[in-house]
């Protein structure tokens, strides 16, 4: 008789009943954590007794093929498919394994095309866009059996300083909310069978962290923690289905949320109705004990991070490992560990692992970076410039005659990428492992794989392990086949040497129009200035590249600045330099070719800043949507040495054409019913373009202080020049509501002033007033209705 956890028409509760009845304590506790690949693999061969042995009792998932190894899609399905073969034949009960990986910008994996990183897909504003991408991923990813995605970043992102601000979505909790819904559905699809799981990260508060520094403690009140960074998290769960959670590193208000019940179980679980599995940042579980220093050891950090609701270890069972003997001793209730078990079991069967566990390692290269996936990579890069000034000098003139190309980041494919793009990611497996960073990782009781990692100082060589990437100067020189395009670097992008300035300033003196290409450096090792652990208190560009843009721009030739960045940099020295400046947020694979559309005319840009830019580093945070108070009055609302005002706020971005917003109609609904607001846009200008039509609420008299504008839908819209296009924006009232006084989440009735526009504070924006009729009505974050956008 067939088991019933193996009977694939059997309901899945009873599937995990039967399953779970079956395991003895170590192989539960196996299946809430991980292993290195590395573990696995010995002189570079996968050994399958060996791996019986050490997986006996089987293990939740495995960490990493393609984010840590050089393999080509063919080989890490090969080696997917050996484990699993291991796991399903060679252990008593036979569970498959779940292979995680990553894929902010593209999935992290040799071969696999390279996206925009996440900051700059947000820059489109195009939430159909990002749909299209996440299946690109997700067709990659299932291809070579990987079914669990460590993404996306939901972070909302309101400290420059910081250096993952890239991996995110941005600073408004609508905009993170949007993306990260599109990202997800795109993944998980209607059928987890056919797709994979999105692990929405990292809860909560991460990006508003102690001094903009990584990991550092978070200082945020309840109301905060929900209306604004919990959101993007709930809208993603709600409307997505949203099946896997991953903890902050932070502490809020003093606890660890790797060991905090009040977030991991109480807000998520109980306010925000998720139901999928919570799993550690890698090695937040030991943090407990070797930084947090909540626990003794890495028995009782296990305990609190279990108990807390963090249902699996990752990168591998370092703490977790050590439940058995801490049943034995009643220092934890064996229920709980089966608590944790149940929800990892029940998410493997909806991934079909038990009747699929393996896939077909030789066509998954077919899937890989195909020229459709490349057009794709070109159009997304190219809808995320941002165009922030411009005084005439774009589009070039199509009959210009000598270009000068310059600047550290105009040809060097490396600076295209983020810190979790491959390689850029790959680089600390190669360059960051010092002989002190192996004997930390062995007292940590890492010792798992430590003989298959590099050599000290050990050096990479990224050029194979790149897909074909475009750099702007060959963008440029294929747009422009018919004009001298020069290229002289000028200055690294770090250091102070001067030496090569004099040489761009002279091939720019010649030349009719100068393209300075600046930027940071992303990454994960220490020659990055941007990137995971990359914080900074300098939001300048990094070296001497300022010093190349002003020497540049003082000969007087048209200068056009291209920052290629992930930092949010302050450029009023730049700005005020330049004749155009624009933005391309680590654009991947095909950003030289989208800016050059950009520069050419070929593309009419409509990116948008995610992100607000400050004039000085002293004013973080600054975002558009402070509370009141925060404003930009000038009683008691300026600097001494600075205004308040950001250099460029949210929302920001020019085009080639004009557009002019029309009289709004509007149909008032009240507390209960839905607020219905009609905008006729229309191109003006000679050229066809997209605008990004932003909808913006003020809740003019409330009970608690709220925000003087924030961010409640948007749609990004083609009009051909001299036509016209009616946007409907349908807003519940749900999507107004705020936790009061008593934190009970309500809308209050009362008068909204609604404004719709290209910013948030354009002067153009058309305002419209509504009272909102009713009695104050309750709602829950589970029940929040997203604001929908009909074009007509």
């Amino acid at each position: 008789m067939t088991e019933t956890y193996r009977d694939p028409n059997a309901a899945i509760d009873d599937r995990v009943a039967d399953l779970l009845g079956r395991m003895t304590l170590e192989e539960k506790v196996a299946q809430l954590g991980a292993i290195w690949l590395t573990a696995l693999v010995q002189d570079e061969t996968f050994d399958a007794d060996q791996a019986a042995e050490t997986l006996a009792d089987g293990i939740g998932q495995v960490t990493r093929i393609g984010a840590s190894t050089g393999l080509l899609a063919n080989e890490s399905a090969q080696l997917g498919n050996d484990i699993q073969k291991v796991l399903v034949e060679r252990t008593r009960l036979g569970i498959p394994t779940v292979i995680h990986e990553e894929g902010v910008g593209g999935f992290l994996h040799r071969g696999a095309t390279t996206f925009p990183q996440g900051l700059g897909l947000a820059a489109t504003w195009d939430v159909d866009l990002m749909a299209e991408v996440a299946e690109v991923i997700r067709i990659q990813m299932t291809a070579v059996g990987a079914r669990h995605n460590l993404s996306p970043v939901l972070d909302v992102a309101r400290d420059p300083r910081w250096g993952r601000v890239e991996e995110t979505y941005g600073e408004s909790p609508e905009l993170c909310a949007r993306m990260g819904v599109a990202y997800v559905r795109g993944l998980q699809t209607d059928n987890l069978a056919n797709g994979v799981v999105c692990t929405g990260k990292h809860f909560l508060g991460y990006g508003y962290s102690l001094g903009g520094r990584n990991q550092a403690p978070v200082h945020l009140g309840d109301r905060e923690l929900r209306e604004v960074y919990a959101e993007p998290f709930a809208a993603a769960i709600r409307e997505a289905g949203l099946e896997s959670i991953m903890n902050s590193y932070s502490s809020i208000d003093g606890v660890p949320v790797a060991a905090s019940r009040a977030m991991l179980t109480d807000l998520l679980r109980g306010e925000l109705g998720f139901d999928g599995t919570v799993v550690a940042d890698y090695f937040a579980v030991m943090q407990l004990h070797f930084n947090h220093m909540t626990a003794a050891d890495p028995t009782e950090s296990a305990i609190q991070a279990l108990s807390a609701g963090l249902d699996i270890e990752l990168p591998a069972l370092d703490c977790y490992k050590h439940l058995p003997t801490a049943v034995q001793e009643r220092r934890i209730d064996e229920s709980i560990i089966d608590e944790s078990c149940t929800r990892v079991l029940a998410q493997k069967f909806r991934l079909g692992l038990f009747e699929n566990p393996y896939v077909d390692a030789e066509s998954a290269p077919d899937v890989f970076d195909t020229p459709d996936q490349r057009v794709l990579a070109r159009r997304a890069a190219a809808k995320g410039v941002i165009l922030v000034e411009n005084d005439g000098v774009l589009p070039l003139d199509p009959s210009i005659s000598q270009v000068a190309v310059i600047g550290p980041h105009a040809d060097d494919p490396r600076l295209l990428q983020g810190d979790y793009h491959y390689p850029a990611h790959l680089e600390i497996i190669y360059q960051n492992r010092s002989a002190e960073m192996l004997e930390a990782m062995e007292a940590l009781g890492m010792e798992q794989g430590l003989d298959q990692l590099p050599e000290a100082g050990g050096t990479f060589s990224p050029g194979p392990h790149f897909t074909p990437h475009v750099t702007p100067l060959q963008g440029l020189r294929a747009a422009l086949s018919g004009a001298e395009v020069v290229y002289v670097a000028g200055c690294a992008d770090t250091g102070g040497d001067v030496s090569g300035i004099g040489d761009a300033v002279a091939v720019a003196a010649s030349a009719d129009v100068a393209i300075v290409c600046v930027g940071a450096r992303s990454g994960l090792v220490a020659d990055a200035t941007v990137g995971e652990a990359r914080d900074a208190t300098h939001l300048g560009l990094p070296g001497v590249q300022s010093q190349l843009v002003a020497e540049v721009a003082a000969t007087g030739t048209p200068t056009v600045v291209v920052v290629i960045s992930g930092r949010v940099h302050t450029l009023a020295d730049e700005a005020a330099a330049a004749n155009a400046l624009l933005w391309s947020i680590l654009p991947g694979e095909e950003g030289g070719t989208a800016i050059a559309d950009v520069l050419v005319g070929a593309v009419n840009p409509a990116g948008r800043l995610p992100v607000s830019l400050p004039k000085h580093v002293g004013q973080v945070p600054l975002h558009y949507d402070m509370r009141r108070r925060g404003d930009r009055s000038e009683f008691y609302g300026s600097y001494v040495d600075c205004e308040s005002d950001a250099l460029y706020w949210f929302g920001h971005g020019l085009s080639y054409t004009t557009f002019e917003y029309g009289e709004p109609s509007v149909t008032p609904g009240s507390t209960t019913e839905a607020t219905r607001i009609a905008v006729p846009i229309s191109n003006t200008g000679s050229s066809d373009g997209d605008e990004v039509v932003q909808l913006y609420a003020t809740d003019e008299v409330a009970s608690v202080a709220r925000p003087i504008r924030e961010l409640i839908g948007f749609t990004r819209i083609s009009i051909p020049a001299g036509e016209s296009r009616t946007v409907t924006f349908t807003v519940h009232p749900s999507r107004l509501a705020f936790h009061g006084l008593d934190m009970a989440l309500v809308t209050e009735p009362g008068t909204f002033t609604f404004r719709v526009g290209g910013s948030p504070y354009d002067s153009g924006l058309r305002v419209i007033p509504v009272d909102l009729a009713g009695e104050t009505a309750p709602y829950d974050r589970r029940s929040i209705i997203a604001t929908t956008a009909e074009v007509s």
